[in-house]
């Protein structure tokens, strides 16, 4: 590929990151540090992410097969919405974002609210990001059934919109109901888009029926591209219009400092490398890319590399 200086690429990408919430450079102080870094860098987005607990038992299976805890990182994860409303009182432009809240642990109303709370003092930069959950302790703790993880979030999407609407707010579902009622504040612009963290085909069908954007973890080029545009077709069918829909491509591989040899994960390595791969999400469908790492360098070099990135990827 030719080296083109940062004016001359043709990549218009959002870019957004997820703050230290989790890790081990989660603290209150790294958050606020990144927080501002990006806005002042120009990204476009902060994300947080929600973990009720880090269950004792073993949970998933590990490259030997065998069932193992859940990852370290889970030890310690600050509350989603708590973090974004310290981070809206820091910052004045950048989005902020949940990828994801496992919407499903909380009550329609309660969410809604608070959500419609946040989109208030931060001036309409909220995007919120719904996922199904994928602890069953999780769903145990907050007396949910686990079997519920489907059509309960289709029912949750409705009732939080019904929300979000005009008083009087009523909602008759499958799972929840709200009598007709004053409930206030809404969302600055009437409405908050939502977005669904999704990968397999069913989330993604899910999210082509009922959100406005999804968060597909970026495993491969090739994959993101296929679940990028099974959403958007998926969408077209249900005579949604699918320009309006959003794709942000999560990674989940780490940023480094030195350039990465061998067999590369897409989205990760050096900022020049990662780059090079939003380069090639060209004309796929896919307006932003947000960085998931925990990274293990140090918040200064962290900052250094978004920087870099920065400067690669040109702003719209």
């Amino acid at each position: 590929m030719i080296d083109l200086p940062p004016a001359e690429r043709e990549v218009l990408v959002k870019l957004g990151i997820m703050l230290p919430v989790s890790g081990p450079h989660a603290s209150p102080a790294n958050i606020t540090v990144m927080a501002q870094a990006a806005e002042r860098l120009g990204y476009d987005s902060l994300w947080t992410y929600e973990r009720l607990l880090r269950p004792m038992a073993p949970l998933w299976p590990g490259p030997d097969g065998t069932l193992q805890r859940a990852p370290e990182i889970y030890h310690t994860t600050y509350e989603p919405l708590q973090t974004l409303s310290h981070v809206a009182a820091l910052t004045s432009r950048i989005t902020l974002g949940t990828s994801i809240i496992s919407a499903l642990l909380h009550t329609p109303v309660v969410l809604a609210r608070r959500l419609a709370t946040l989109d208030q003092f931060s001036g309409g930069r909220v995007i919120a990001g719904f996922g199904q959950g994928s602890i069953p302790q999780e769903f145990a703790t907050a007396n949910v059934p686990w079997k519920r993880r489907g059509a309960g979030l289709d029912d949750m999407v409705a009732a939080v919109r019904a929300v979000w609407g005009p008083d009087p707010v009523e909602y008759d579902g499958r799972f929840y109901s709200i009598e007709a009622s004053e409930i206030n504040p809404k969302p600055v612009r009437g409405t908050i888009p939502i977005v669904i963290g999704a990968f397999t085909d069913a989330g993604i069908d899910r999210a082509a029926r009922i959100a406005d954007g999804i968060t597909p973890v970026a495993s491969s080029l090739d994959a993101v591209t296929a679940q990028a545009a099974r959403f958007r077709q998926g969408a077209e069918r249900l005579d949604r219009d699918p320009t309006v829909l959003t794709v942000t491509a999560q990674s989940n591989n780490p940023m480094t400092a030195r350039p990465a040899s061998g067999d590369r994960p897409f989205l990760g390595g050096a900022p020049k490398q990662i780059a090079d791969d939003i380069e090639k999400l060209q004309g796929r469908g896919i307006e932003a890319v947000s960085f998931a790492f925990p990274s293990a360098e140090e918040v200064g070099v962290q900052i250094e590399m978004l920087d870099e990135l920065r400067t690669l990827v040109p702003t719209h």
